[in-house]
């Protein structure tokens, strides 16, 4: 191996391998990515996720409502729940194929348009197979506040790259730890249906407005030099990059099958430990405003040793707030597990956007981001039934937590192989 080429290994996160003179003009060719343009549009981004994603979580607070005023078992109340991660995981791809063609703007504003009417149509829901069906496309139209958005972020940077996803990313868990606060409230005195009718009106109100903001793109030079770094990038791990992308898939998949554990039932646990719902929400606003510290606090971590170690990181230490969950049924001690396991599992989706970025074309990273995070999206949908229908079976949520846990260590297994048969490379070109 020529000197060239090790020097392009060791600086392969800034440079294209074309040789070791490269560097200079190379960091200087991207030296407006991150630009004031790029933290504008940064937090431009990040409001917009804060209101359009909120349609993931508002499902969560009324599950109590839902099977008491249906008369239905656990199982049958997380289905709404269930078609909204899958319409959202769905979403993420096929909204992101549709960035990558028209735009940031555009997307928005049509996924803004069907969220109203989801909503809408969610409160007038006469039946819980109704209010799925509304749920699927709610979820598919709040997608466009995740995953693209964090492609579209993640092309304007390349130094704080890590940083500026770990933040959009935020937005999600922003919405999550700020709108249940807020509704909890509207829900027990007007009624859940009046507070869909609400937000129907704010996302109309507040999305559309910000997304006609976004209309600027990424100059086409920026990209296609951003595609060849990627290339650069992959050919060193000795894995194509369809093979990357289905690993982090099914990676993906079986973290947030853990992850849905805690997310999606903590007030349903509560509840059941007698609690009440309002306790249950507390803690669930604790535990995303700690995965805001963590997913900001990852970017960090990105940053200085790439995305696929930040993720083994975190897929690490999820495991083992999945396992202090068991012995505490305490209300200090699940306020305080929460606050660790939010802690914990915040940088984990992120990362998965940052290995992409990394490694796969610029050109294409609505679509590869959002496929990667469809699957870890599908792992939530497929968490939060799963979990309630083991409760149904046994009685309690004991078990549904070693389901989680066992989920984790396959997630785990399958990052520590990838991180595995990249090492000797690296090491190889040093």
């Amino acid at each position: 191996m020529t000197a060239g080429m090790g020097h392009c290994n060791r600086e392969r996160r800034w440079t294209s391998c074309a040789s070791p003179t490269s560097v200079a003009p190379t960091v200087a060719r991207f030296a407006a990515l991150d630009s004031r343009q790029s933290w504008t549009r940064l937090g431009i981004c990040l409001l917009v996720a804060i209101v359009g994603n909120v349609g993931t979580w508002s499902v969560i607070l009324i599950l109590p409502n839902v099977q008491s005023e249906f008369g239905i078992d656990r199982a049958a109340a997380s289905v709404p729940y269930t078609a909204t991660m899958v319409g959202f995981a769905v979403g993420n791809f096929w909204i992101g194929r549709a960035v990558d063609r028209w735009g940031m703007a555009a997307a928005l504003i049509g996924a803004a348009c069907l969220n109203a009417v989801a909503y809408m149509v969610s409160a007038a829901s006469d039946s819980v197979v109704m209010l799925s069906a509304a749920h699927a496309a709610l979820g598919f139209g709040s997608a466009a506040s995740f995953g693209p958005l964090i492609a579209d972020v993640s092309q304007w940077f390349l130094k704080r790259r890590g940083i500026a996803v770990g933040l959009v990313a935020s937005g999600n868990y922003f919405s999550g730890a700020i709108w249940p606060l807020i509704l909890s409230g509207v829900v027990e005195t007007q009624g859940w249906r009046f507070a869909y009718v609400l937000l129907a009106a704010v996302t109309l109100g507040l999305v559309v407005p910000m997304a006609l903001l976004l209309r600027g793109r990424l100059p086409e030079a920026m990209s296609s030099q951003s595609t060849r770094l990627a290339a650069d990038r992959a050919a060193a791990t000795g894995l194509s990059p369809t093979a990357l992308q289905w690993l982090l898939a099914l990676a993906g998949v079986g973290c947030c099958v853990a992850m849905a554990m805690p997310q999606v039932h903590i007030v349903a646990y509560c509840v059941d430990l007698g609690f009440g719902p309002a306790v249950g929400a507390e803690m669930l606003s604790l535990m995303l405003l700690a995965g805001v510290a963590s997913r900001i606090g990852s970017g960090f971590v990105a940053d200085v040793v790439g995305g696929l170690k930040a993720l083994m990181i975190g897929s690490a230490l999820q495991a083992v707030a999945l396992v202090l969950y068991l012995p505490s049924a305490g209300l200090t001690s699940l306020y305080v597990v929460s606050l660790v396991f939010g802690l914990s599992q915040g940088g984990i989706v992120p990362s998965y956007a940052l290995i992409v970025r990394e490694y796969l074309p610029a050109r294409e990273a609505g679509a590869r981001v959002g496929f990667v995070l469809m699957a870890t999206i599908l792992g939530m949908a497929l968490g939060g039934w799963m979990s309630g229908w083991i409760y149904d079976l046994t009685g309690s949520y004991r078990a549904a937590f070693l389901n989680g846990i066992a989920w984790n260590l396959m997630n785990l297994g399958i990052i520590i192989f990838v991180f595995l048969r990249s090492r000797p490379r690296e090491a190889v070109a040093a």
